[in-house]
């Protein structure tokens, strides 16, 4: 096979793998996409975000010092809120993280640890993993963090809908989402917009929950376009 042919054997295969993918990426963005809506701030935004906390029992949850989970049963995670510590292990490793100390974070491979420059990939990965999965467990307890800005959305097709955004210091996987609630002012789903999001305004569900052993209610599926994000494992003590 000469190298003109190779070359257009290789391009056919490139072709053919790539564009069922646009295809299906532009459908999803025909379908999908949406402008982010403009919130109004102020004591209404805020009453509502009090309402969704108040309807998965914020109170429970605040007495919760202790959580672990597994998601998408690759990752496992135990976090102590009063030490500022998270042990986050997957595969072979394992990163012992300091939340509020970075440098005094611990981390491992095969249970041996290590130090300097691997210690640091695995630590930078670890923190990652943890801002981002962290999200899809805690996301709407998380309305009031430092930064964070409220608002109510009543258009033509949201009615109190409350919109959250983040500051782009936090590092999450979004940087908006509006919450869109039940009556009770539970979360139903959520629509997103973010640097790490494809398509503005794509819809995750979020109305599969346990309550644990603290009272407090907690999400243990959500569902993105044809995706899945399973949680898994969910413990909690005092």
């Amino acid at each position: 096979m000469n190298f003109k042919k190779a070359l257009k054997v290789l391009i056919g295969i490139v072709v053919f793998i790539s564009l069922p993918s646009l295809l299906l990426f532009g459908y999803a963005y025909y379908k999908y996409h949406e402008d982010i809506p403009i919130g109004e701030t102020g004591e209404s935004a805020d009453a509502l975000a009090n309402k969704m906390q108040n309807a998965l029992n914020i109170e429970a949850f605040n007495n919760v010092n202790y959580i672990s989970f597994t998601i998408r049963n690759k990752r496992h995670y135990e976090w102590i809120k009063d030490k500022n510590t998270c042990t986050v292990t997957w595969k072979d490793f394992k990163v012992e993280l300091n939340l509020k100390n970075h440098d005094s974070s611990l981390a491992y491979m095969h249970s041996f640890k290590v130090i300097l420059e691997e210690k640091n990939k695995l630590l930078n990965k670890a923190l990652d993993y943890y801002q981002k999965d962290i999200f899809w467990l805690l996301a709407p307890y998380k309305a009031f963090d430092n930064g964070v800005k409220r608002g109510i959305v009543n258009n033509g097709k949201y009615s109190d809908a409350l919109l959250i955004t983040h500051p782009k210091s936090d590092n999450l996987p979004v940087e908006s989402y509006l919450w869109i609630l039940d009556e009770n002012g539970k979360p139903e789903a959520m629509k997103m917009w973010g640097n790490s999001t494809p398509i503005d305004g794509i819809e995750a569900s979020w109305n599969n929950w346990t309550t644990i052993e603290s009272g407090a209610i907690l999400p243990t599926f959500h569902k993105i376009f044809m995706f899945g994000i399973e949680i898994s494992n969910i413990k909690t003590k005092p």
